[in-house]
This record gives C-alpha cells, sequence and structure tokens, in this order.
C-alpha cells in the first residue's frame, strides 16, 4: 500500500512529512476507536439478537422484510471496521520495508474490505435507499462507487508492478475508506460550533446536503495535494501550505474525536468489555 515518506533536504519537506505523520497518528488512533464501536456496537447488536437497535445509530438502517438490504449494511459495517482498524497499518513505511510479505497480505484484505463495504452499502441504496431520500442516495452512491475503484486500481496497479500508481491510488483508498469516520467528525465540529443549524431528523437541511458529498470529495483533494507536495521539493512554499492545512486537519480531528468517543463511542465500547470477577 503507501507510504508518506518525503525527501529529507529541506526544512519543508521535514515540516510536511511530520505533519503527515502526526495526521496519521491522530487519524489512527480515531478510526481505531470508531472500529471498535461499529463492532461493539452493530456487531455486537447482532449477537445480542436485536437488530433493531442499529436504528438508534441512523433511523432506518434495518426493517423487516428487506433481507437484501440488512445482509448489505451489514456486510458494510462489517468490513467498515476492517478498513478502520488495517487502513494506518498500511501507511508505515518500516512495515512494508521489513515485512513485505505481511504488508502485502494485510492489503489483499484491506482491498477487499474496501471492496465488501463498497457493494454492500451500494446493495443497502438499491433495495432500501437512504433516509435522506434520492439526493442523499445518489452522494452516498457516488461514495461507494469510488471505493470500489480504488479499491480495484489499487490491486491492479500492485499487480502489474506500478508501484507509483499503486502507491498513488492507495492513499486515494484510505482517504475514501475513513469517509464514514470523517462523517461523524464533520458533524461533531458542526454540532460543537453551530448546534444543529442546518440539520433535521430525516439528514435533509442544507447541512446534511452539504455532508452528501464534503465527507469524501475534499479528502481526495487533500491526497492529490499529497501528491504533488511530495514532487515539489523545489516549492518550500508549496509543502508549508500543505503542512499547515495537514496540521489544521490534525487539530479537527483530535478534537472531533474527544467530541465522539465521550458523547457516543466510548459508551457501548465499554459496555461490551468484560467485567472483572
Amino acid at each position: 500500500m503507501a507510504t508518506l515518506a518525503l525527501p529529507r533536504n529541506s526544512d519543508a519537506g521535514r515540516l510536511l512529512r511530520w505533519s503527515g505523520r502526526a495526521l496519521v497518528a491522530v487519524t489512527w488512533v480515531s478510526a481505531f476507536i470508531f472500529g471498535a464501536y461499529i463492532l461493539a456496537f452493530y456487531a455486537g447488536a447482532v449477537a445480542d439478537g436485536q437488530l433493531d437497535r442499529w436504528n438508534r445509530g441512523l433511523e432506518g438502517l434495518h426493517g423487516p422484510g428487506t433481507p437484501l438490504a440488512t445482509t448489505g449494511i451489514a456486510v458494510h459495517f462489517a468490513a467498515g471496521g476492517i478498513l478502520l482498524l488495517l487502513g494506518p497499518v498500511q501507511l508505515i513505511p518500516a512495515l512494508r520495508a521489513q515485512y513485505p510479505a505481511a504488508h502485502r497480505w494485510t492489503g489483499r484484505a484491506y482491498a477487499l474490505a474496501a471492496l465488501l463495504a463498497g457493494t454492500g452499502g451500494l446493495a443497502f441504496i438499491a433495495t432500501r435507499g437512504t433516509i435522506g431520500g434520492r439526493a442523499m442516495d445518489l452522494g452516498f452512491g457516488l461514495y461507494g462507487v469510488l471505493m470500489v475503484v480504488a479499491a480495484v486500481e489499487t490491486v491492479r496497479n500492485a499487480v502489474l508492478g506500478r508501484l507509483a500508481a499503486h502507491r498513488a491510488w492507495a492513499l486515494r483508498l484510505f482517504a475514501l475508506a475513513i469517509g464514514s469516520w470523517l462523517y461523524r467528525m464533520d458533524y461533531a465540529a458542526w454540532f460543537l460550533s453551530m448546534g444543529r443549524v442546518g440539520h433535521t431528523h430525516d439528514f435533509r437541511g442544507a447541512f446534511d446536503r452539504v455532508m452528501l458529498v464534503a465527507f469524501y470529495l475534499p479528502n481526495l483533494l487533500l491526497v492529490e495535494l499529497w501528491l504533488r507536495a511530495r514532487r515539489g521539493a523545489g516549492r518550500p512554499a508549496v509543502q508549508i501550505a500543505a503542512a499547515m492545512l495537514l496540521a489544521g486537519a490534525t487539530l479537527f480531528v483530535t478534537v472531533a474525536t474527544g467530541f465522539f468517543t465521550v458523547s457516543y463511542w466510548g459508551p457501548p465500547i465499554v459496555a461490551r468489555l468484560p467485567l472483572p470477577m
């Protein structure tokens, strides 16, 4: 998969490299917590035989008489949890260099999980539809299609030995894979700063409309900026600007993670932990 290594020949390059590492580290912690929440809440509901609890997280996820939609969203959540837990591991250059076989096998599992998450979500949209109606169907449907394309391209370029293209697509896949996590992050930041202005219970408010694509398209733009900054060793201003953007993203993720962990993610995780006798 991808690496965040940069040339070490300038202060701007070092600043960009360390800001990238900081963002990956914070994202890893946050994504791990969210992945654990998905498994604790959604898989826990399956284990308890209470699938109706899914609707507490988001109305309309489970309903009687729609087994294909239920299966699709279950696959989406299970694969999404795997993506969040495995994704940051693939970005560690030392792991790829020292344990290439492990990197390849975890990469295959990661790409397969991405493929399943994308197709599972698309199956749910096609058979049941989203709570936000046609606009949300289209926005989330495009997200699923991009996830599938990125997964296929990541693996295809690796098989063909096109390592530069493989790493670029792996970064794009990672940026998409954290979309469901970032969706929550964006809502946390909005609720903290603006309350619930622009949000409705059926996700058809003004802010909800923006979020139909805002949880994944900006990620892809950030990746493209990163890729171009890595090639801009002779343009320190570009690298510094990219580093500042990454630092701002790191601060945002840190604050939003704290809010969601305390308010939403933490309690279901703690409830599933084995208690000492």
